[in-house]
């Protein structure tokens, strides 16, 4: 596949070549990916590969029984190549490292998630999902998440920080580094909190409502309870407490 001319980003320099596959599962349209792709093009070769649609909650599923569609995506970030794909954001790795991109990629970075993924929830996102298939590729990946709202301003604030700290960090085989920013003004935020666990808790304590239907079923909708009762030393906590948590999460093998 021909290999497009890359455009230094306006004001920056490359700081080292690398070839960085960027995916997420809010959609390829999505403001978070956008800021993301425009934060890593200062770090190398940027390409995108995304769901054409939101995907969350996909965790790490992929598609087996019927075709995925891929095209061209005009990106919103000079120099990035990108392709919209009709599966779910593992499927996205997958054919980025094994079809779409020249070569293997350096890094893959997963999000801006909207909403954390953090707690019990890390295992339905599809942000960590694409993360995790990264590692089973063989390449160190990043799930990065924020809070939903006003959540952006931290993120942006310190994004390149964080970025700068992890990009050439050496990454266990087993693990990807799941990065979250907390929901509060830039200026409230307390630092970073770096190698915390997974929390045992989550954000909500779900249930579901139920209502009943003309034909005979039901019909149930999930409820979450707000819950800020969580572990000290959890990436939960550290986020509650407005500090940005930095971790890991294991893959399987």
């Amino acid at each position: 596949m021909p290999r497009q001319m890359r455009e230094l980003p306006e004001g920056g320099e490359i700081r080292g070549l690398r070839r960085i596959l960027i995916t997420n599962d809010d959609g390829i349209d999505a403001q978070g990916i956008i800021r993301l792709a425009r934060a890593a093009v200062k770090y190398g070769e940027v390409w995108v590969v995304a769901p054409e649609a939101q995907r969350s909650a996909a965790s790490h599923s992929i598609t087996l029984r019927t075709h995925i569609d891929v095209f061209r995506y005009d990106f919103p970030v000079a120099g990035v190549q990108a392709y919209a794909v009709s599966g779910t954001p593992a499927d996205c790795v997958r054919l980025g490292v094994l079809n779409i991109l020249p070569a293997k990629p350096d890094i893959v970075l997963s999000g801006i998630n909207f909403g954390y993924n953090a707690g019990t929830d890390v295992q339905y996102s599809a942000t960590v999902g694409a993360a995790m298939e990264a590692v089973f590729q063989g390449i160190p990946a990043v799930a990065v998440s924020e809070g939903t709202g006003d959540g952006y301003r931290v993120t942006d604030r310190y994004l390149d920080d964080i970025l700068a700290e992890i990009i050439d960090t050496p990454f266990a085989e087993d693990k990807i580094v799941n990065v979250n920013f907390p929901i509060c003004e830039p200026e409230e935020v307390k630092g970073i909190l770096r190698n915390r666990l997974c929390s045992r808790g989550s954000i909500f304590r779900d249930k579901y409502d139920c209502e009943d239907m003309e034909n005979g079923g039901k019909r149930y909708r999930v409820n979450g309870i707000y819950n800020e009762d969580v572990e000290e030393g959890s990436d939960l906590r550290a986020l509650f407490d407005h500090y940005i948590s930095i971790g890991t999460v294991t893959n399987i093998h």
